[in-house]
């Protein structure tokens, strides 16, 4: 590399965070190893991406910008039966809200099947690929266990010239699904059953979101994904470390076919979260059971669920660099993502006032008719941001949970005869609560002190609550949607997951009460209500009827759950 075109590896090493991958590429660049170098990310679009797609995007993308190479996004489009366009477009809008761009350098495997076939064929006439009519469930009993060896096919030595017929007819169409596959002939005793004969092409009769009905044969992943990589002369394969067992598979195929360079795979530890569960076919379910609304539902992990939740893709980069890359498996505490959430969110996001559960204050004192501006900040650390007016009368909301007629001891809020402070307003004190015949609350009468504008006593009183409040003459209704972990338990249980949902992931406000000014934009940037946390209009709103989601709480909720 010249100082042209990128930074020194050792600068480029410092300024990311030392990892055990980006040593392993400065160690490559700085020997010469490498001249470049050329990462991917390469999704199946068989779904939508999530968090842990995400770690492994800013792993990929951010060591080609760190070290003046690129990073290629290519998709593992192999398996047409579970494929579909919608996730195609769904990965590409993922990754660039996430802030990446692959450039020029978008590829798929499908543009190389012809030669991925060729290669097939070439393995046929060295006499290591053969095709196998046995059923799914013979080659599953007959591929062994992991302490007693495989057995051979009785169709693996069938001739060169056989073998090559029959893949050819496979190719036509001739044979339906399930019926024959070619397998690679490695070694069926094998301690690694990734090399007992593993698959490299099966019948699928499935229409291709690419090359439509042009094929009746697809690569395995196995096969197409280290091919692929050989082909885009990819120099680091980095990876998760369940395809650790695969690599020597993915090595054997470097050795057997005529490829143009050789990638080196290393593998990293996933991403594993409390309370959630980054299982493709898990949140596939999820949606096809209609547990939730689609993959865009603020509940998923998945990064189109984030962004609806309004959670910035600043937060998940700077989680991703937080939780770093190692070579062990282990859990991530969802409340360290809440963290990175609120830090960013704090910086960015302007304070606004939400009443989410409504009760009617009337301060008896104050005169009817009468209203007043008042100046609220727009946000505590930026002085830029400004200053905005809110409208101040007789009659209020605050919020029904600061109230109590019979508050314990350590309850400072409204009760009777107790004196609060309303966020830049006055000082107020409760007089009465008005019941229904239910006994339930519904109005509270109140004094304030006239001395106390801006939220300061003259005399120099304290109290020890302030609260927020919204003047019911001014105040529009909103719906609030409150987003709780979809699950119970900090370890779902994958296998049956349905049992660990969480009736109580989504509790909807129907008429929250906000200011004005939310209701009158169209903003989808996040903001923050006071003393309620960081909240985003969704998508679901209709003119004069905003809809709000709770991005994430002022404090971390994950403990008391």
């Amino acid at each position: 590399m010249t100082a042209g075109e990128a930074k020194t590896t050792e600068t480029a090493a410092s300024e990311a965070g030392r990892d055990f991958i980006r040593d392993i590429v400065q160690a490559d660049l700085a020997s010469g190893k490498h001249k470049t170098v050329v990462t991917r990310f390469p999704p199946e679009p068989n779904g939508y991406l999530h968090l842990g797609h995400a770690k492994a995007i800013c792993l990929n993308f951010g060591i080609a910008e760190e070290f003046g190479g690129r990073c290629h996004l290519r998709f593992d489009d192999t398996n047409p039966a579970r494929e579909e366009q919608e996730y195609i477009d769904a990965i590409k809008r993922d990754v660039r809200w996430l802030g990446f761009d692959w450039g020029d350098n978008l590829f798929h495997a499908s543009d190389y099947f012809d030669k991925l076939y060729g290669w097939a064929e070439q393995l046929i006439r060295d006499g290591k690929a053969y095709v196998d009519d046995q059923t799914p469930d013979e080659m599953r009993l007959a591929r062994g266990t992991l302490t007693e060896p495989g057995k051979n096919s009785p169709f693996r030595d069938r001739s060169v010239a056989e073998n090559l017929d029959l893949f050819a007819r496979m190719k036509a169409g001739e044979f339906q699904n399930g019926t024959r596959v070619l397998r690679a002939k490695i070694d069926m005793t094998s301690g690694n059953i990734n090399l007992r004969d593993p698959t490299l092409y099966r019948i699928v009769k499935a229409p291709h979101p690419r090359t439509g009905t042009a094929w009746s044969i697809y690569p395995s992943y196995d096969y197409a994904h280290g091919q692929s990589d050989a082909i885009e002369g990819i120099t680091h394969s980095i990876c998760t470390l369940e395809f650790e067992d695969h690599r020597p598979l993915y090595e054997w195929f470097l050795d057997n076919l005529p490829v143009p360079s050789r990638p080196r795979q290393y593998e990293f530890a996933r991403l594993n979260l409390t309370y959630t569960l980054l299982s493709k076919r898990v949140l596939t379910e999820l949606v096809r059971g209609e547990h939730v609304s689609g993959w865009d539902d603020p509940r998923m992990p998945t990064l189109a669920g984030l962004q609806r939740r309004g959670v910035p893709a600043a937060a998940i980069r700077d989680f991703v660099k937080r939780i770093g890359v190692a070579k062990a498996n282990s859990t991530v505490d969802m409340a360290m993502f809440d963290f990175s959430v609120r830090e960013t969110l704090n910086r960015t996001a302007l304070r606004r006032m939400a009443v989410l559960k409504p009760l009617k204050v009337v301060i008896e004192n104050y005169p009817e008719g009468q209203t007043e501006e008042l100046d609220a900040i727009n946000h505590p650390d930026d002085p830029a941001a400004g200053l905005r007016k809110i409208t101040f009368s007789r009659e209020l909301y605050i919020e029904q949970d600061d109230f109590m007629e019979n508050p314990p001891k350590k309850f400072f809020r409204l009760s009777p005869g107790n004196e609060v402070r309303l966020r830049y307003a006055y000082f107020v004190t409760c007089r009465e609560a008005i019941k229904n015949a239910a006994g339930e609350v519904i109005e509270l009468r109140c004094t304030y002190d006239p001395a106390t504008k801006g939220g300061n006593a003259p005399d120099g009183r304290k109290v020890k609550a302030t609260m927020h409040w919204l003047s019911a003459a001014d105040a529009l209704s909103a719906e609030v949607r409150i987003y709780n972990p979809l699950f119970t338990t900090e370890s779902p249980n994958a296998a049956a997951f349905a049992a660990d949902l969480n009736p109580q992931s989504l509790e909807v406000l129907p008429d929250a009460k906000v200011e004005p000014a939310l209701v009158a934009g169209n903003s989808a940037e996040a903001v923050q209500f006071e003393r309620q946390g960081y909240f985003v209009r969704d998508k679901d709103s209709a003119p004069g009827k905003p809809v709000f989601n709770r991005t994430v709480g002022l404090r971390d909720s994950y403990a008391k759950a």
